[in-house]
């Protein structure tokens, strides 16, 4: 589904995928994404195509203003501490809102050991896609202090909601998860010092 080259493991050397432009409009309202939103644990097989994970990690991080550089959802003192991971049977890749696209991160299909560091709930290892929303604090520490988590914690809120009304939106669905062993998920994914699981969003089509 999404295929990236220069694979490494910090993330840091890989080369970018471009992802198409994210489209401007849709075929539902926002009041219809609203009101239409599930969580949804059971998905087909269905992989989602490279636009759908576009669109996805645009609505959570996307550039919405490129002047200034202001992205869909709003952060305290706009740090954009929040990283956008997405986890597939390919590999791991980290989302970079600028450019728009995908920078492998990690190769080989983690899913099912991200079901285990997530209390082995089946969903992590049966979702084509798990967008995993992390975030480094150390980036509001200068301004915010103290209250640098807690607004990490604000932000992934809004994050993940754009993602799950985005999902709808596509006629995707997904599932918020909070129930997993931090250190785990981590270790699985191979993150940095200092970057902090704070959600998981496992999304596919759903089974009917």
């Amino acid at each position: 589904m999404v295929s990236t080259s220069g694979v490494c493991e910090d993330g840091n050397t890989a080369s970018l995928v471009a992802l198409p432009p994210a489209a401007m409009k849709g075929t539902m309202s926002l009041e219809e994404a609203i009101a239409q939103r599930r969580s949804v644990r059971k998905f087909t097989d269905a992989p989602l195509s490279i636009e759908q994970v576009g669109r996805l990690c645009w609505a959570g991080q996307g550039i919405t203003e490129p002047r200034r550089g202001l992205r869909a959802s709003p952060s305290a003192g706009a740090l954009y501490p929040i990283d956008i991971y997405v986890v597939t049977a390919e590999g791991v890749d980290q989302y970079q809102p600028d450019p728009h696209g995908l920078r492998r991160h990690l190769a080989g299909d983690m899913r099912p050991a991200l079901r285990r560091a997530a209390l082995n709930q089946e969903v992590l290892s049966e979702a084509p896609v798990c967008l995993v929303i992390a975030a480094v604090p150390q980036k509001l520490a200068q301004r915010y202090g103290q209250r640098s988590m807690r607004y990490c914690l604000i932000e992934a809120g809004h994050v993940a909601q754009n993602i799950l009304l985005q999902a709808t939106a596509l006629g995707l669905a997904g599932v918020p998860v909070g129930a997993f062993e931090d250190a785990q998920v981590a270790e699985v994914l191979k993150f940095p010092s200092g970057t902090e699981v704070l959600y998981l969003l496992p999304i596919g089509n759903p089974r009917t």
